[in-house]
């Protein structure tokens, strides 16, 4: 990573669904020490609405420009939210990207899914939970299995509605943005990925990871949102 001085120092990171925020902490480890003021978002998943809600507040405390870190479901809220004046850049990781009126349903359904993939159906709430016999294969293959149990036993349900309900602003067409791509990834498949992140003019990396590359792989996903933040 570079040791100028960046042009943004502020980075909010965005979780993905069936997961929290503690999942950034290898990610923050390597950016704090460089001086960049970090905020891992916490939100609720009872809905897309009051998940962008979220990401908004903590996108107005923010002191100046800030790059938004969206993992999975997380690209959702942070295409939604970037439109925000403050937003200089957007990094997704393994994460959704879509277009106007475009849902995380829809473009799951848009290419083949991979068989390890362990997303149940909603249970009689409309809460969505992950299949425990594949959640290491489907979810995370490239960590410990212990870590992986620990995952699944901390993992939240997630409501039907956040994947059914439509984005209305699309922050990629006027902000720039950065793609990783895990290309073992079994929860959103590489052929998605490379799709959306064409469609979306993204700048790609590419790494051999499964979905939860920001745990498996810190120092790459770190060293993009770095170098978001210096362009």
């Amino acid at each position: 990573m570079s040791t100028t001085t960046p042009k943004v120092k502020n980075i909010i990171l965005v979780h993905g669904a069936f997961a929290d925020g503690s999942g950034w902490e290898g990610v923050y480890k390597i950016l704090a020490p460089k001086g960049y003021n970090i905020t891992v978002l916490q939100y609720p998943m009872t809905s897309l609405e009051a998940d962008v809600e979220a990401l908004n507040r903590a996108i107005d405390k923010q002191d100046g420009p800030t790059v938004l870190v969206g993992h999975s479901y997380g690209g959702m809220i942070v295409t939604e939210a970037g439109v925000s004046a403050k937003v200089s850049s957007i990094v997704y990781v393994a994460a959704f990207e879509p277009d106007v009126n475009e849902t995380l349903l829809q473009l799951v359904q848009s290419e083949e899914i991979a068989p390890e993939n362990g997303i149940m159906a909603p249970d009689e709430k409309g809460y969505i939970y992950y299949e425990k016999d594949k959640f290491h294969a489907g979810f995370c293959a490239d960590v410990p299995k212990d870590k992986a149990d620990f995952m699944y036993a901390s993992h939240g349900a997630i409501s039907v509605s956040c994947f059914t309900t439509p984005v209305k602003n699309v922050a990629w067409k006027t902000k720039p943005s950065y793609a990783v791509i895990s290309t073992e990834d079994k929860g959103i498949v590489p052929a998605l990925q490379y799709k959306m992140a064409k469609r979306s003019g993204a700048k790609v990396t590419e790494v051999k990871a499964s979905h939860v590359v920001f745990i498996s792989h810190p120092e790459e996903v770190a060293e993009v949102i770095d170098t978001a933040a210096r362009n």
